[in-house]
Parts: structure tokens; sequence; C-alpha cells
């Protein structure tokens, strides 16, 4: 390596460490591809309204839904790598690679991960119709019972959808899908016992199952939830090795500088390590998970495939 190529390095790094230091010098956008009100919102308000107070900059949101969620990431794969465009999204980014044909992005090439926010705590809940009152109960009922079993979901390729894929795999059972538009519509047919099971979000059957009206068997996720502590994981419950931990995230584009990544992703942790913060995501059924981008990334990587295969096994896709 020649003395000049040594100096440009050093000058290029020393640069990047005063862009961080400095940045923002103005408002951050933060691409969020889903209409407001839902858990990538919730989440994405929370954490980067402190993020925004501890940067001295504003972070406004900027809701940009459609198509699953490609619409606003095609808008921030295209932005400018300075660090003034972020995206919140979640695990159906990697499920719309294997979903749609074609997309005008490259899912991993085109994005650089920032750091983690949350689990979307999911749960496998009946209605109370059916005799489980546990996981290793529903899954010698659905052996039993080979294709009698009804499950909602929100939809084709869904989190619940992917979830309930894996569980039958990995228990060699066989049930019977049946897909709503969405994740109210796939509770509401729970709750009405049109369907049997489901795996919903605990935000979303939480209070059903608080009033008597399903019964939680087991957290898709590793950990156990705040909002439902009595609940085990359903790898505890007897199937080993179960894990659907859907989560959200920020991403920029790629060849955004490190050293903002960085900075990024220490204001993140921090912000999901105030109690307020924590307590306020927990309540909306949002578990916080500090990460570092280098975490985040082999999440990133490990979760592409897994996703990918389980799409290939239930046959979804989106024309």
């Amino acid at each position: 390596m020649t003395f000049r190529l040594c100096i440009a390095i050093v000058a290029m790094f020393a640069a990047g460490i005063a862009a961080a230091q400095s940045y923002p010098v103005k408002p951050v956008r933060v691409v969020i591809p889903w209409p407001p009100g839902g858990a990538n919102d919730i989440a994405g308000r929370i954490v980067m309204q402190k993020v925004s107070e501890a940067m001295g900059q504003q972070f406004p949101i900027d809701n940009r839904g459609g198509a699953g969620g490609t619409i606003g990431s095609d808008l921030v794969a295209r932005a400018a790598p300075d660090g003034y465009t972020l995206m919140v999204h979640s695990t159906t980014h990697l499920g719309n690679a294997h979903l749609y044909k074609k997309l005008p992005y490259d899912t991993l090439g085109d994005f650089a991960p920032v750091g983690l926010l949350t689990v979307q705590s999911a749960v496998l809940t009946v209605h109370p119709s059916l005799p489980a009152k546990t996981v290793r109960e529903f899954v010698a009922l659905a052996r039993a019972r080979p294709g009698e079993i009804l499950y909602s979901t929100a939809g084709n390729g869904s989190i619940p959808h992917l979830g309930m894929a894996l569980l039958a795999s990995m228990t060699k059972t066989q049930m019977v899908h049946v897909p709503y538009k969405g994740g109210a519509q796939q509770v509401i047919a729970l709750v009405a016992g049109e369907t049997q099971a489901s795996i919903a979000t605990v935000a979303s059957v939480v209070q059903h199952i608080r009033a008597g009206r399903l019964r939680a068997l087991g957290l898709s996720a590793v950990r156990r939830s705040p909002a439902l502590p009595d609940v085990p994981t359903i790898a505890e419950a007897g199937v080993a090795g179960y894990d659907m931990s859907p989560w959200i995230a920020v991403f920029a584009p790629a060849a955004t500088p490190r050293a903002i990544i960085e900075r990024l992703n220490g204001e993140i942790n921090r912000a999901l390590k105030l109690p307020e913060v924590a307590q306020n995501l927990s309540t909306q059924g949002l578990d916080p998970w500090p990460a570092s981008p280098e975490e985040f990334g082999a999440r990133l990587k490990a979760d592409y495939e897994k996703y990918g295969q389980l799409i290939k096994l239930t046959g979804a896709k989106v024309d």
C-alpha cells in the first residue's frame, strides 16, 4: 500500500467520524411502508421520538403503505445513502423477496441494517371449543385429526401463515389453512369459532385471552411475553427448537456511512432501554430487542433463508 493511499484512507475515515459527530444537521425522514396505526408505525413512532430528542433533530414519520411494504421500500432503496432517509420495516421485508416474482430492489443488497426495535410477540391460540389446553395436547389432537383443524391467518405468506406452517412441519401434522384479508379478520374468525386455531400477535388477542374467549397455548418466539407471563414458549412446551420471532427494525440505504449507522444504532438501543419506552411497547405486545448492526445483519441473513424455505413449503406467492 502506497503512502498516498494510506493518507487517503485515513482522511476518509476521519471524514466519516466528523460527519457522524455533526450528524444530523437537518431532519431525518423515517419511511414506514405501512399505513398509520399498525405495529410498525407504533414501534417506529415510539422509539424514533426518543432518538429525535436525543439527537436534537426532527425525525418525521412518512407513511408510505401499499403492496405489502414494497412501495416504501423502493423509495428508501433509491434514496441518497447519507443518513437522512431511514426505514422502519418488519420481517415482511424478507418474505416479500420470496413472495413476489420481481421486486424493483435487492432485499439484502440495497439496504443497510441499522438496528432491531422489537419482537412482535405472537401466540398459538385456540377457540375454547377445542379440547387442547397445552401445546402437546394440541399437537396430539392435530395428529389424531389430520386435515380437520382449521387455522386462520392474515393471508397467504403472512407471518401467522408461516408460523403455523413451521409448526405443522416440525410436528408432522396436517391442518387446513383459512386465509383472511388481515390480522383483525383472522382474530374475528377465531373468536367466532369459524376456525379453531391461529398464531396471532399478542396485541391482537390478549384481551380475548384474558376474557376467556380464547385460550393461549404457547408463544412463538424464544422468550416469554410480559403481556402473557404465564404462557410458555412453544419450544418450552414441547416443540424443541421452534422459533418464529417476527421483528420490526430500522434500515438505511446501502452505502450509508458506517459511523452514522453506529451512531443511530447507539441512540436506538439507548431509547429501547428507557423504562417508559419498554413499558409503552410492551403494552402494545411489542418486546424491545436491542442489537448491534452486526447482530441484526446476521439475523437478516438467517431469516431470509428461513422464510424463503417456509414460503416454498406453503406454496404462497403474489403475482
